[in-house]
């Protein structure tokens, strides 16, 4: 008889939870980076109108 070979399937488990990690840490990162442009705009144009 011939040999049948059977693997079994890796977890795709480990996959999704690192690319919502890094999806997380990416949209954090983009977040956080318009806040702080916005309110550096906002205070200079504060002061020069007044």
């Amino acid at each position: 008889m011939a040999e049948i070979k059977i693997e079994k399937k890796k977890p795709i488990w480990p996959w999704i939870v690192a690319l919502l990690i890094i999806g997380a840490l990416v949209y954090y990162v983009f977040l956080k980076d318009h806040e702080t442009q916005s309110e550096s705009t906002i205070e200079i144009e504060n002061t020069s109108a007044q």
